[in-house]
């Protein structure tokens, strides 16, 4: 071998050893890196191990104690709870629930038309009404009035009375006040068609000294009428006769309110008794004028001192007694007026809200008297006199002029803002009160 080729072989020897001693090398390094990951794993094995350790401790520990507390607690005497006892709503409240049950969900058209008391005649067009057949149930299917008011005319027998009553009160959409004006002596609707017992006059009941006589005259005209159907009565007069050719001279008990208001009262509970709800009328005191608000304006000179210790003090009486409504009518009182303000009463808020509602302290249904009558019509359209009257605060509108202008003015006027319809429900609400109150047990 030349010394060429044994360098050659020298080389390749040399490489091959290079080889050798990287692959050593690179085996020893894997090695290494394998017994680090060891020891990493081995490690954390150990701090996991540590850790877990200590969460079970801290556990046991915490178990322990939260079993020390239950163990406490169970030492503890814990007073029983008492319930607490129903709230049981009165009578009253429960009626003012059912009532605006039914008025909350009310057209607008039928709350209007509830505040309204009409005669057949005029709520159907027909000249005299005896009877009710289909043009009475489309009318009241139209105008769901309050309540009608019948007068002699519409009265010719028992049974055609009932009939009419009842075929009337079968047709309408909610309770119906079906009135008459049935006070005894001459103004005695049922009575002077022969049915039923006829009873004197206030005046001469008045006159016996006896209060238990007009409570007996209640109970037997309240008779006669439930029987038949009625469920409302415009009376007893609470009105003194108080001056000279009073317009009330007859109708009145008496002049001196000391000795007449045991009459109003006794009459009043007379009628409710029966289940026909009474109507004190007319405040202020129509009997404080010789002049008829039927036929033209009737002022009374009456100080407002007077009316307080007299006329005041009879409705006061029927107001602490429970009276059902109250009407009032058209005198102008102008000394219980701002300024001798010369309005009707039943359309001034003067005397309307703030004497009869406010320092009379009544909540119950006011009435005004009926509205055809001349102290009115001679001065005021059919709708400008409801519309007044509801504004001072009248509840029901009895007899307008026009019963549809009457009725389409206050829709209007509710539909404008000019009355609230919140003003109306509270009218209805008090209204209801009447209506519904056999449907609430005491």
């Amino acid at each position: 071998m030349d010394d060429k080729q044994q360098r050659k072989e020298e080389k390749r020897i040399a490489r091959r050893k290079r080889r050798v001693r990287n692959q050593v090398m690179a085996y020893l390094a894997v090695i290494v890196l394998i017994l680090a990951l060891a020891g990493g794993i081995v490690i954390a094995v150990r701090q996991f191990t540590s850790e877990s350790e200590r969460q079970q401790e801290a556990q046991e520990s915490s178990q322990e104690k939260i079993e020390e507390i239950l163990a406490e607690e169970e030492d503890i005497e814990v007073p029983t709870p008492t319930p607490e006892p129903p709230v049981e709503m009165t009578p009253e409240q429960k009626l003012d629930d059912i009532a605006m049950a039914g008025i909350e969900v009310m057209p607008l058209e039928d709350k209007v038309a509830g505040l309204f008391i009409v005669t057949p005649e005029d709520l159907t067009g027909v000249a005299t009404a005896v009877q009710a057949g289909d043009g009475t149930k489309d009318a009241l299917s139209q105008y769901a009035v309050g309540g009608l008011i019948y007068f002699d005319k519409n009265i010719e027998s028992e049974e055609q009375v009932k009939e009419m009553l009842r075929n009337t009160a079968s047709y309408a959409k909610y309770p119906l006040f079906l009135a008459v004006d049935e006070e005894g002596g001459s103004v005695s609707r049922v009575a002077e068609a022969g049915i039923g017992e006829k009873v004197d006059s206030a005046q001469k009941i008045g006159q016996t000294g006896l209060s238990n006589n007009a409570y007996e005259a209640g109970v037997t005209i309240g008779t006669s009428l439930s029987s038949l159907g009625f469920n409302l009565d415009f009376a007893p007069v609470a009105d003194l006769a108080s001056v000279d050719n009073s317009v009330m001279e007859g109708r009145a008990y008496g002049s001196d309110a000391e000795l007449v208001a045991p009459y109003v009262t006794s009459m009043m509970r007379g009628l409710q008794e029966q289940n026909v709800a009474s109507c004190l009328k007319h405040f202020p005191g129509n009997g404080a004028t010789a002049q008829d608000a039927h036929t033209g304006p009737a002022v009374s000179e009456r100080t407002a001192e007077e009316f307080r210790s007299e006329e005041f003090a009879v409705f006061r009486a029927g107001i602490e007694s429970g009276a059902d409504m109250i009407m009032v009518g058209h005198m102008v009182a102008p000394a219980l007026t701002e300024d001798g303000d010369r309005t009707p009463s039943s359309l001034s808020d003067r005397i309307v809200t703030d004497i009869l509602r406010e320092e009379l302290g009544y909540d119950g249904v006011i009435i005004t008297d009926a509205l055809n009558m001349s102290a009115i019509t001679d001065y005021y359209t059919a709708d400008e006199a409801a519309i007044q009257a509801l504004k001072a605060g009248c509840d029901m509108l009895l007899m307008p002029e026009d019963f549809r202008t009457a009725y389409y003015g206050v829709l209007q006027a509710v539909r404008d803002g000019v009355i609230s319809e919140e003003r109306i429900n509270d009218s209805l609400l008090r209204i209801y009160r009447i209506k519904y109150a056999d449907r609430v047990e005491e």
